[in-house]
């Protein structure tokens, strides 16, 4: 049966987004908070920006007013940067119907709580609780799942049947979708591959090579493993789709926002400068804060995350960080 459902966020994955659930037969809302941009996707069922030469389908709702869209939905899609996903609880909770249920796309950790974002959607609107929300998450930009390229994806809740419905209403001929109950291991693998990306894309910059990225993203998983492991994830997850999947596309792939930053600090731009010349967000930025800090909290050792944050945030050098890390005390291999 058709549901209706209210995608938040109208930035290039909110788009691809309410796209993929239209045509897979439901109703869809998307709800754009910058009214100029709401104007600009009414007036050409597109944008040029957040997602050229790829156009809205008449029939989807495109408004400014948060109340509209949720209005009688059965789902509420986060399709927001990590950061405003607060901010937006907040208008929602005095709105939200008993029945929502609700679905993350947002793949980050709030800075100041160290939240995953089920866990800060959970406290921030009442009606809701662990068992009515679910996080999706995998290899999935945005400008290739709006061109029908084959893409898989995992959707996570601690309810497994609601993980399914998920499954089931995001499934389609060229987006397959996998369930699991291990949410946290599916946000943790897809916020802290963001740092990792980073990584990948200062070595990028720095001109090292293909040694260096096969070794760079398995000792990232490897410390992305650590933290999931201490925050109760199942290790298998991160050898899925939200973890070794996700981390070799955003550290790969050209589409990839927090490869962009790395490369450009690698060859020498600030910080500031990136950011700067940037349209959209690059989630991996203010994770790395936050990751940082969880291995500070949790006493796990990141030392890939440990070098990136000193680069991005105390100016450190990157080909400095990189003999830092080659030059650490030896020791055996252990996965988590």
């Amino acid at each position: 049966m058709p549901d209706k459902v209210a995608v938040l966020g109208a930035g290039s994955w909110g788009i691809a987004t309410a796209r993929l659930l239209y045509s897979n037969g439901h109703t869809v809302s998307m709800w754009e908070f910058d009214k100029t941009d709401c104007d600009t996707l009414l007036k050409d069922r597109s944008h040029k920006t957040k997602l050229p030469g790829i156009t809205i389908q008449d029939e989807i709702l495109i408004t400014n007013n948060l109340e509209e869209a949720i209005a009688d939905a059965d789902y509420i899609v986060f399709a927001l940067p990590s950061q405003r996903i607060r901010q937006v609880c907040q208008l929602l909770d005095p709105i939200a119907k008993p029945h929502s249920r609700y679905i993350n796309l947002a793949k980050g950790l709030e800075i100041d709580t160290l939240l995953r974002m089920s866990e800060l959607i959970q406290s921030k609107i009442t009606s809701t609780d662990e068992n009515s929300v679910a996080t999706l998450s995998g290899p999935s930009h945005a400008e290739e799942v709006s061109r029908d390229i084959p893409t898989s994806v995992v959707v996570g809740s601690q309810d497994i049947d609601f993980a399914r419905h998920v499954q089931e209403l995001f499934n389609g001929q060229y987006f397959r979708v996998y369930s699991t109950q291990d949410i946290i291991g599916v946000e943790l693998g897809g916020s802290l591959k963001n740092v990792i990306a980073i990584a990948s894309g200062i070595t990028q910059g720095l001109g090292l090579g293909d040694n260096t990225t096969g070794a760079l993203l398995t000792r990232g998983l490897a410390e992305i493993s650590r933290m999931g492991v201490k925050l109760g994830a199942d290790p298998l997850t991160f050898a899925g789709l939200s973890g070794v999947g996700d981390l070799i596309t955003t550290c790969c792939s050209k589409h990839s926002r927090n490869r962009y930053v790395g490369e450009h600090i690698g060859r020498g731009e600030t910080l500031k400068q990136v950011l700067e010349s940037m349209t959209m967000v690059a989630e991996g930025v203010d994770t790395c804060r936050s990751a940082y800090a969880m291995s500070q909290k949790y006493n796990v050792e990141m030392p890939i995350t440990s070098e990136v944050y000193k680069v991005l945030f105390e100016n450190k050098p990157p080909i400095e960080a990189v003999a830092d890390l080659m030059g650490r005390s030896l020791k055996e291999e252990i996965w988590s």
